[in-house]
């Protein structure tokens, strides 16, 4: 038993020796300054890794999925870091899985740690330590807090995963104001804790009394008590050492009397004086006494001169300069909220994304169809979007582009593709764009457009989130740049949603103050739906019921009404000087324009237009006319037309319309033709539908897949904005009368005769045919009003009655006659 003790005794001493003697190597200088370089240069690589991880995290965010081995060991696998495989994933790791921009604190430790072992005391390593930990926690857990809604949209989690789950965590216990309140008492328990400076800050701040009260209370007490003083003779003129009590003195009597007899001073009370003038009083003592006095009567009276210190710091007088604060528009419906996004519906459809086999497969069969026409490529790479992939191809030195570009048809049917559009050549890259249907598109939702980071950042005046590109991007538009829209497509094409995309964009970015809509439908059933925001968003003429326009009269009178509208802002912008409306409104709102002088916040009208080809069928001249001025002038003044038609004919989309009309978006369409009448080029017609669509924006056609929004989400927004406090009726446009007037002769109003009713007159006589076809062809007119013409002419004695089938006769028999009947009327 004595053998087996030794035995067991003697296996565990060089167990503890090793130890021993490894926590002596540890002290040695050469270990600690080994594990000194390691440490600061662990740091240090850590320091590039994090910070390369917010230029480059985004371009290596899908090689983060695979274990950390498999990423390091495969040479294939390559990543944007600066530090290489091992830093992107160790940067990943802190950020994004861990405590986000906090981590940052972790290589403040190990500084601090690798310094201390070379001998370099920087900081306290454990206060250090506490320090970085709490701060790690705090700033995590603030991150989390303030971007917990937009953490889908971003591939770099500010507050990390900790933060993010403890901010959910907390916001279900005790609500998003208690984790607000969590967060505020924690930093200031810390600081109070950290910092002495501000504790006591902290203290006076809430200790911090009236700067009067505790005078007035020792002054009270000072003149009430009674006491004696030993008389001065003229031989001893030292004064007591003991305290000096006064008598109290009248307020009058100190007015009455005179300078000299109301100050008394010794050197012996300048303490006293001291302190009671540092407590906001100020004692005034004099030795100058009147000998007579003092041979009267031994005592001597003091007088008391009170003084409020700094009063004026605690009388704020109102100051007749200062300048007032700048006018709100807002403040109006300032309980007004933007929809919530929790309106909109994420339309996911599930396994849409192109899978690695379809992309090469692809590949194979466009590089195989070129090689059949010999035609030899140096590259070709892929790019996906949601609803089709673009192949860019480099040719081989010497290959015709026009020779590419040429088997569009035959690299469709290869590919058994809807069909495929050629770029050739992409502008600004050198190559040739293939763009190639996905199998499976995907569904592009108008949650995800709307949560994106560039539309809730964006500056523009008007933002219009239309969708995503073919990199998946966000694409806004500012209308007002634009500045006036033309869409045109098939009917079922995606028109619809388009143009419900753009108002919901609108919608949830501007203020009511700060933004009208005029909208005409023709249809009157596919705007209709935004009649519940009226008193918030739209804009009508006086005295119209519906808030919808879909009569064509009305239409006519609203577009010149819009012309009034926009002479007047003309003339508003003139006397202040200004060149458009944001310089105008700017002035507005820093009070340099004058309300009484007719001046008034200008807010952006967009005028909306759906089936369009069903305006000029009816009323012709008419509404093109005011159409195209307002498109000419009304972009300096905030007022901005999109039309829509369904029917992109050269007799629809006419010369005029184009002109004005720069920002074009095409849905796709029959022919090729109608594509060349919205875009000035082809391409319109090999889009494959359901919101494929071109924007051209000059000279730059760019693919984009329209944001889904059904019509429930559109009824959500509009419940949500009609349900808030609104104005007490829409925005009313300028009166204008137009030219009204009865079917009936009789019902006439000869003192509103159209303006072209002399000239009218004058073709019927020269043609002698009563014809309201005539003058329709002739004056390029809408058939109610060349009808209303022949009414008037009617009741003027020009024509007959109306003979059925047959044109009206013509009782004028020349132009003599004819002159004779028109001077009555002038």
């Amino acid at each position: 038993m004595a053998k087996q003790k030794k035995k067991k005794k003697t296996n565990s001493t060089p167990i503890n020796i090793r130890a021993k003697q490894w926590l002596e190597n540890l002290k040695h200088f050469r270990f600690r300054f080994f594990f000194g370089i390691i440490t600061v240069c662990f740091a240090f690589y850590l320091l590039l890794a994090f910070f390369s991880f917010f230029f480059t995290g985004y371009a290596d965010k899908s090689k983060f999925d695979l274990p950390m081995w498999d990423l390091i060991a495969s040479s294939e696998i390559a990543v944007q870091n600066w530090t290489g495989k091992l830093g992107a994933y160790l940067a990943d790791t802190f950020i994004n899985q861990g405590f986000g921009v906090a981590s940052f604190s972790f290589i403040v430790i190990l500084f601090v740690l690798g310094f201390r072992f070379l001998g370099a005391r920087i900081l306290p390593l454990r206060k250090t330590i506490f320090h970085a930990l709490f701060i790690t926690i705090w700033v995590s857990l603030t991150l989390g807090v303030s971007f917990s809604s937009t953490v889908n949209e971003r591939y770099l989690l500010m507050g990390g995963t900790h933060g993010y789950f403890l901010s959910i965590w907390l916001r279900a216990a005790i609500g998003l104001v208690g984790t607000i309140i969590t967060i505020f008492s924690a930093a200031i328990i810390y600081l109070s804790i950290t910092f002495d400076d501000f504790y006591w800050m902290l203290k006076r701040l809430f200790t911090k009394k009236a700067p009067d009260s505790s005078t007035k209370d020792n002054l009270t007490k000072k003149q009430e008590e009674p006491t004696t003083q030993e008389p001065l003779t003229e031989i001893d003129n030292e004064i007591s050492e003991e305290p000096i009590v006064t008598q109290p003195i009248a307020h009058n009597e100190i007015q009455d009397a005179e300078p000299e007899q109301l100050s008394f001073s010794t050197d012996n009370n300048e303490s006293q004086d001291s302190s009671i003038a540092e407590k906001g009083v100020a004692l005034e003592l004099d030795t100058k006494v009147d000998p007579a006095h003092r041979k009267e009567s031994n005592d001597i009276d003091l007088s008391l001169t009170i003084e409020k210190a700094d009063q004026e710091e605690f009388i704020e007088e109102p100051d007749d300069d200062e300048p007032l604060e700048d006018y709100d528009p807002t403040l109006d419906l300032s309980s007004y909220k933007l929809p919530s996004i929790e309106l909109l519906d994420d339309h996911k459809s599930g396994g849409s994304e192109v899978g690695e086999e379809e992309l090469i497969s692809n590949k194979n069969r466009i590089v195989k169809t070129l090689e059949d026409y010999k035609i030899q490529i140096k590259s070709i790479k892929a790019t996906v979007g949601p609803t089709i992939t673009l192949y860019e191809i480099v040719p081989a030195p010497g290959v015709r582009i026009s020779k590419i570009k040429n088997l569009e048809d035959d690299i469709a049917l290869s590919l058994a593709a809807l069909g495929i559009r050629i770029i050739a050549p992409i502008p600004g890259r050198g190559t040739i764009g293939i763009e190639v249907p996905n199998s499976e598109p995907e569904v592009v939702s108008m949650r995800t457009i709307i949560a994106s980071k560039k539309f809730q950042n964006t500056k523009y005046e008007l933002p219009i989130a239309f969708g995503k590109t073919i990199s998946n991007d966000t694409f806004v538009l500012d209308l007002a740049k634009a500045p006036h829209m033309l869409v045109a497509g098939a009917t079922g094409q995606g028109k619809s949603v388009g143009l419900n995309a753009i108002i919901t964009s609108l919608l949830y970015k501007k203020h009511p103050s700060q933004l009208k809509f005029v909208l005409v439908d023709p249809k009157k059933v596919e705007l209709n739906i935004y009649a519940q925001i009226e008193n918030h968003f739209l804009a009508k003429m006086p005295d119209e019921e519906d808030p919808i326009i879909t009569d064509v009269q009305k239409v006519v009178n609203t577009l010149n009404s819009l012309t009034i509208e926009m002479d007047d802002r003309y003339d508003l912008l003139k006397k202040a000087h200004a060149r458009n409306i944001k310089e105008y409104n700017h002035k507005f709102v820093k009070r340099q324009l004058n309300p009484e002088k007719g001046h008034r916040f200008l807010p952006y009208i967009v005028v909306i237009i759906d089936e369009f080809a069903d305006l000029i069928m009816t009323a012709g001249k008419e509404v093109e006319m005011p159409i195209a001025r307002i498109a000419q002038l009304a972009r300096a003044v905030g007022i901005h037309m999109i039309i829509a038609t369904q029917r992109p004919s050269t007799n629809i989309i006419t010369g005029v319309i184009k002109a004005n009309f720069p920002t074009r978006v095409a849905f796709k369409v029959a022919s090729m033709i109608d594509s060349r009448t919205i875009l000035d080029s082809p391409g319109a017609n090999q889009l494959i539908g359901r919101g494929d669509m071109l924007i051209s924006q000059g000279s730059d056609l760019v693919r984009v897949q329209c944001a889904f929004v059904d019509t429930p989400e559109v009824e959500k927004i509009n419940n949500s904005i009609g349900e808030q406090r609104g104005y007490a009726s829409a925005f009313l446009l300028p009166e204008y009368s137009g030219g009204d007037s009865g079917s009936e002769p009789g019902e006439v109003d000869m003192s509103k005769r159209d303006q072209m009713f002399e000239e009218a007159a004058k073709v019927v006589v020269a043609n002698q045919s009563g014809s309201t076809s005539l003058i329709q062809r002739r004056f390029s007119i809408g058939y109610n009003r060349a009808g209303r013409i022949i009414d008037q002419l009617e009741a003027a004695g020009i024509v007959g009655p109306f003979e059925g089938s047959k044109a009206r006769q013509v009782l004028v028999p020349d132009e003599v006659e004819l002159d004779r009947i028109l001077e009555t009327y002038r």
